[in-house]
């Protein structure tokens, strides 16, 4: 089967994570320094703390910024259901924003409208997406966040390796805190595992705190017994050190898994432009997408044919693409706990009904590529 994502690993890959079965540590070792140490590096930061998953990072994350009961927290509606749970985690609500139609982001001008109207305060942090691996405007969130006093969270899950006017570390730049993902179908994967990265040295230290189960230790010599005082709720969210091992091997091919995972994308850029009814994700001039994933728009409707029928077709034909994703409010627990108004939100609703994502991985081979085009492009014409 060709699948819209999976992993790729390769004899390093295997012979780091042997090594670190033959070591004394399977967890707790210094492996996870050491990965920290080499995401700090990659994108830039001051700090980072990997865990054991993105959904973990966003939890930590609305820990550290301590939302509450009654606060508003702004996300879009098209992103993984992670992101909107981490908020109800902390029993805050999210709320909901349209995308951009072109982007296929979380939309400033929206967020600002957003903002204006809330005259009570209660919005206290935006959550914005990279969606698919394309930066937003972060230049704008920023400046929404310093108007008006908000916290900025970059869910970067999707864009690991992007570029926001072509610099590798604007993600911790502009944001408070920054999260990613290393699941298989990521551009780099620990198996399950992610991490929480960041300027803000003070942030990243209460969320490795958290992330031991609220145990705070001391800088102590090593032949001295220090198991640690809780100092507050946390969490077992720790990596092992086989997945942080993993994860070191990784990284070190993430620049040849995004050269890759572009050259894939600009041989689909060629083939779909100028096909009426089709749609490829905007991306700036000065941006360079992760390319997590190929999302393309399809008008199903002026075409006279539906999404299931080309999901049959692709299926026959031994490819299995995706849908990225159902808007968060129209899950059932989200329906039943906020009631939104679908019309409110023509982009996302637009996306929701057109939306497929194409195969784009690393293994990917010319030939299949090939054949993706050929039965898409014989589908719609």
């Amino acid at each position: 089967m060709i699948r819209y994502g999976r992993q790729f690993l390769d004899k390093n890959d295997i012979e780091g994570v042997v090594s670190v079965l033959k070591s004394d540590f399977l967890t707790q070792g210094k492996t996870s320094s050491i990965l920290e140490r080499d995401i700090c590096a990659k994108f830039h930061t001051k700090a980072g703390c990997v865990v054991s998953s993105g959904t973990a990072a966003l939890h930590l994350v609305s820990r550290v910024l301590n939302w509450k009961e009654k606060d508003l927290i702004i996300c879009s509606p098209i992103t993984f259901v992670a992101t909107a749970n981490s908020i109800i985690y902390s029993e805050a609500s999210p709320l909901f924003v349209d995308i951009d139609p072109n982007t296929f982001n979380l939309c400033p001008d929206k967020t600002e409208y957003e903002l204006r109207k809330d005259k009570k305060k209660k919005i206290r942090a935006i959550i914005a997406t990279d969606y698919a691996g394309n930066p937003c405007n972060w230049k704008d969130f920023r400046f929404l966040a310093n108007k008006y006093n908000l916290s900025l969270v970059n869910d970067n899950c999707h864009a690991i390796g992007a570029k926001y006017n072509n610099d590798i570390s604007y993600a911790a730049k502009y944001a408070d805190l920054v999260c990613h993902s290393y699941h298989p179908v990521k551009n780099i994967t620990t198996g399950e595992g992610g991490a929480v990265i960041s300027n803000n040295l003070s942030l990243v230290k209460k969320i490795k705190i958290l992330r031991n189960h609220g145990l705070y230790k001391k800088n102590t010599p090593s032949f001295i017994p220090d198991p640690g005082k809780m100092v507050s709720l946390g969490y077992n969210y720790r990596l092992s050190d086989i997945n942080c091992m993993l994860g070191i091997t990784q990284l070190k091919k993430l620049d040849k898994f995004l050269k890759r995972r572009t050259e894939i994308a600009r041989a689909y850029d060629n083939e779909f432009s100028g096909i009426n009814y089709l749609k490829t994700q905007f991306i700036k001039k000065q941006d360079k997408s992760a390319y997590h994933l190929y999302p393309i728009l399809i008008d199903f409707k002026k075409i006279g044919k539906n999404k299931i029928e080309l999901f049959k077709l692709f299926y026959k034909n031994k490819i299995l693409p995706q849908v990225h994703y159902i808007p968060v409010y129209r899950h059932l627990f989200y329906k039943k706990k906020f009631n939104t108004v679908y019309k409110n939100f023509i982009h996302a609703e637009n996306f929701y009904k057109n939306e497929i994502s194409l195969p784009i991985y690393y293994a990917l081979k010319n030939d299949q590529i090939k054949k993706v085009v050929k039965i898409l492009k014989d589908f719609i014409s």
